[in-house]
């Protein structure tokens, strides 16, 4: 069974990992039989004579990362810490969020899917030590939470690409590397612990409390003797607590109605499409429902980091890491939902676009529970083998493996509002069988909707029509296994500092399922029982009591695991025997690259000149497994045909391959010593997602005639589950940075850079042979294809960081840090039912209604200022994080435009050294109460409003 919130153990301490690897690490320090390194090269005691200040802190975090973003050879942006456990940030998204042109979506309170200069996730690439990452999305992002901020050391975007690069990012790459232990060259033991507080907590009936995360790592570096060096570094890190949210939302299709008609009381609006709109008629955008959702989470999760660093020799090097997450999630969800919301439309108010600002309507009424569990387990590490036969040659070998498994588990129940109550009698408010007559009004933070006032919200009794019981389960897995090679020669002179070169081969698989069974009912007396063995009180108070406009604060609620047992019998259904679907995806994706690379340094223009010029080339195949319903073919004595399903299914591979040529070149030229003029044009891709190659067919028969001229007219029209065939997106790339570093505290950088590429997704038809009965039939299979359609994104970013050292007293530790990026794109998304479109068959061009959205991610703006101030021991962060709006693609979903507003948000941190072991911390998120709201299918048509409310953190920290 996945975890219960119901039956979770009580908060404090828990036998975990964590506890296993504290005893582990002090009994090595305790009793290890090897000389540690440090102690044996620590030469005689002797005066030392100090030229410069260790700084630590927000400011030696900056200095780091200065000092790396100076070091790099490609155009990039730097976060790192000198000390494990010192990058300024809550988690490793909201770290990457303060590096300039990054920004990020937020769910569930906290950073997720990263954009970098204004170009979506799916144009970037994250890789962790060098590697790729999997997930349990079915896309090709990292999920960052799986990896404990505490235990890296470095994040850095490179925005510009090198031949030695693994291929993927169109936008940027985000790689995250933790400590090297014979580096890092020191012993530490570090335990860190954290109580965590939600301030939405204290809205709920059945308050979760205060959460927690501990994490405990131990470094320690080996002399082995004759065996060379040893370093080792041990990571674990457990937490659990709970995400409240509160939210009013809308459904995910929108049509555009009639603005002239009057509505009758009985029937939907009548819709319009783009040919109507374009010759004048006036029109107006709606959704099929609107819902109001509460939410009870508990998040638990247990991670364990380990690497090794074996030194024999000078000669040779051997690295081990291995890291492991395992996470445990559940949500407990009350949702009251108008589920229709296009009928008895009457007295609107539209704006000029088709935004819908105030009507009267009639709707049904439902109370909805959910109740879902996610189990998801993340496992990789790598072998890494260095060897230096002569000064002149490195070789090297890395062998990888990566591997999410995600379960999840949904159990939901509806029960409607009807015309009688548990007691027989009607209930006040209905009409027409089961509908309210409410108004609608949008002129606060959400729209205001007032139902009919002899209709009780609240009363349980009123929620007696047709019920509905679901069982959903997903299971999803991804795997990665790479392989490469890479040699390096270093010649005693020339234009050339290094030659390089290596092979790369990894293979990806991906494979899910989704098992969905629905149990409905009108059967009175059954649904009376239950709603009356099943009712709890509504799960909080306040609800929504910050959004201005709200007019609904609770509603009748009932449990929905309660309701579900009450209607089969049992608390889970379990799986359906059989889960073959041609909806499944089975995919596997073969990666085989080639690279050649040249460092070079030398004088150009009179100035010194130093950076890279490669080329890789890069083949990849994809082989996609099929599912194929079984179908029977009946000749009919007049000549007709008549299909029957079988039941059974067959299994069909499509394979495909592309190959691309991929030439980087950057330069960094010395303009002075603290100028640094750097220039860089490449060619990059970017794949389609795995769970976008499926080659599941659906056949849809035509149930209007059941007889039909042949077999390829009965089928009418197939559903695809994805494309095998659609090639990379691929992108010419120039990027300009001009890097002044004035000091170590102080750099003030700027860039300008151009990408065009083709992108996007357009419907294409394909004409596909299918086995039918021993007949061998081919059919017009529509499916989303890569464009080829040029786009244009241009942009700037500027950067800067200084410290007023020269301050006097206590202002000589006050520091500031800004960034802005800027981007523009010409790029189209057309809403799939909203925007124009050439129908994939006929050819026939319909004008779109609404505009079209940008580059999925791109905010024109994106902003981030920090101010910190260094007071002795104690050290204060202020971070004030914005982007623009933007477009938001649904997860795994081709649905209408999504937008998210302009939203920022204010976090703070304040740490105190006790002393060199000992410090204390105080962290506060989303200090300005930020909501989240969007709109849809155009900017000003009210979707939805998510809030989740302040977050903050109490930490201690001890470093032996």
């Amino acid at each position: 069974m996945l975890h219960d919130r119901r039956t979770a153990s009580p908060r404090g301490l828990r036998r975990t990992a964590l506890h296993g690897a504290l005893l582990y690490a002090l009994s090595v320090t305790a009793a290890v039989p090897l000389v540690h390194a440090q102690d044996a090269e620590s030469p005689p005691a002797q005066p030392t004579t100090l030229d410069q200040v260790q700084v630590t802190g927000v400011r030696g975090t900056i200095q780091t990362s200065i000092d790396k973003k100076r070091e790099e050879t490609v155009i990039s942006d730097v976060l790192a810490a000198d000390d494990i456990g010192d990058l300024p940030a809550l988690s490793i998204g909201e770290a990457i969020e303060t590096i300039t042109g990054a920004s990020t979506h937020r769910e569930k309170g906290g950073a997720s899917e990263i954009s970098i200069r204004g170009l979506g996730p799916f144009l970037g690439s994250s890789t962790f030590n060098g590697r790729e990452a999997t997930n349990g999305s079915g896309d090709r992002s990292v999920n960052f939470n799986q990896f404990p901020s505490e235990l890296i050391n470095t994040v850095a975007i490179y925005k510009t690409q090198r031949a030695d690069f693994v291929e993927g990012g169109v936008a940027g790459t985000v790689n995250m590397e933790t400590v090297k232990p014979l580096e890092y060259g020191k012993r530490t033991i570090q335990l860190d612990g954290r109580g965590t507080w939600q301030d939405y907590d204290n809205r709920l009936k059945d308050k979760d409390g205060v959460g927690w995360r501990g994490t405990a790592s131990y470094i320690d570096q080996f002399d082995m003797g004759g065996a060379g060096k040893l370093g080792v570094s041990v990571g674990v890190q457990a937490l659990e607590g709970s995400n409240p949210e509160e939210m009013f939302s809308s459904s995910s299709t929108w049509v555009a109605c009639d603005g002239r008609e009057v509505v009758g009381a009985t029937r939907n609006c009548t819709t319009v499409d783009g040919n109507q709109v374009a010759n004048g008629v006036p029109y107006y955008l709606v959704p099929s429902s609107r819902i109001y959702r509460q939410f009870i989470e508990h998040d638990k999760r247990d991670s364990q980091f380990a690497a090794l660093q074996w030194r024999p020799s000078d000669a040779w090097e051997v690295n081990l890491d291995y890291q492991h997450s395992k996470r445990d999630y559940t949500e407990d969800r009350s949702d009251l939902s108008l589920s229709s919301m296009m009928r008895n439309l009457n007295n609107r108010v539209v704006t000029d676009d088709g935004a819908l600002l105030h009507h009267t309507g009639s709707t049904t009424i439902d109370s909805t529970g959910n109740f879902l569990e996610r189990k998801e387990e993340y496992t990789g590490g790598g072998l890494n083998v260095i060897f230096r036969p002569t000064p002149a040659w490195t070789l090297s070998t890395d062998l990888s493996y990566s591997n999410t498994q995600r379960d999840q588990i949904e159990r939901s129940t509806r029960l409607r509002a009807g015309r009688t109550d548990v007691n027989g009698r009607p209930v006040g408010g209905i009409k027409n069988t089961r509908y309210v007559d409410y108004t609608y009004d949008y002129s606060g933070d959400v729209p205001s909707i007032t139902l009919d006032p002899a209709f009780d919200v609240n009363n349980p009794d009123n929620y007696t029509d047709s019920a509905l019981i679901r069982r959903r389960q997903q299971s999803r897995e991804h795997t990665i296994r790479a392989q490469r090679f890479d040699a390096a020669f270093t010649p005693e002179s020339g234009f050339f500092t290094a030659i390089k070169g290596g092979l790369r081969h990894s293979e990806a698989t991906y494979t899910d399922f989704t098992d969905t069974r629905d149990i409905t009912t009108t059967n009175v007396a059954a649904i009376r029982a239950a709603n009356r063995a099943c009712r709890q009180a509504f799960p909080q108070k306040d609800f929504l009591a910050n959004a201005s406009g709200n007019t609904i604060d609770q509603w009748a609620s009932f449990d929905s695991r309660c309701l579900f047992n009450a209607f089969t019998g049992v608390d889970d259904t379990g799986l359906s025997a059989d889960l073959r679907n041609p909806a499944n995806n089975d995919v596997t994706e073969k990666t085989n690259a080639v690279y050649l690379m040249g460092d070079y340094s030398s004088e150009w223009f009179g100035l010194p000149v130093t950076g890279n010029i490669g080329v890789r080339w890069v083949r990849t195949d994809v082989s996609s497994v099929g599912l194929r319903s079984g179908l029977d073919v009946t000749n009919n004595p007049d000549g007709t045909v008549s299909l029957t399903p079988t039941g059974d299914f067959t299994r069909q591979v499509l394979k495909s391959s592309n190959a691309e040529w991929l030439p980087s070149f950057n330069a960094s030229f010395e303009l002075r010593p603290d100028l640094l003029l750097r220039v860089g044009a490449y060619r990059a891709m970017s794949r389609p997602d795995l769970a976008a190659e499926g080659f599941g067919r659906s056949f849809t028969l035509d149930e209007a005639d059941t007889d039909f001229r042949s077999v390829a007219e009965a089928l009418g029209n197939i559903t695809a589950t994805g494309n095998p065939r659609a090639k990379p997106l691929m992108s010419w790339n120039a990027d300009v940075s001009l890097e002044w570093y004035a000091n170590a505290d102080s750099i003030l950088s700027t860039a300008i850079y151009y990408k065009q590429f083709n992108g996007g997704s357009v419907p294409v038809v394909v004409g596909e042979t299918f086995d039918i009965d021993g007949q061998s039939v081919t059919v017009p299979v529509e499916q989303l294809a890569t464009s080829d359609q040029k786009s244009d994104l241009i942009g700037f970013e500027l950067t800067g960081s200084h410290t007023f050292s020269y301050l006097p007293g206590i202002f000589s530790g006050l520091g500031v840090k800004a960034s802005y990026n800027y981007a523009h794109s010409n790029f189209k998304t057309e809403d799939l039912r909203l925007g124009e479109s050439t129908d994939p068959i006929t050819g026939v061009f319909t004008p779109g209604i609404v505009e079209p959205a940008n580059i999925f991610g791109l905010s024109k703006h994106v902003a981030s200022a920090q101010v910190y101030w260094g007071l002795g021991k104690l050290d204060l962060q202020a971070i004030y994080k914005y982007r623009s709006d933007y477009y938001q693609q649904f997860v795994g979903d081709p649905s209408q435009n999504r937008y998210v507003r302009n939203n920022g948000s204010l976090d703070f941190r304040a740490t105190y050294k006790v002393n060199k072991h000992l410090s204390l911390s105080l962290s506060a998120s989303n200090l300005t109460d930020e909501p989240r709201v969007s709109d849809m299918p155009i900017l000003g048509s009210f979707r939805e409003y998510t809030t989740y409310g302040r977050r903050y953190y109490l930490g201690v920290r001890y470093r032996f």
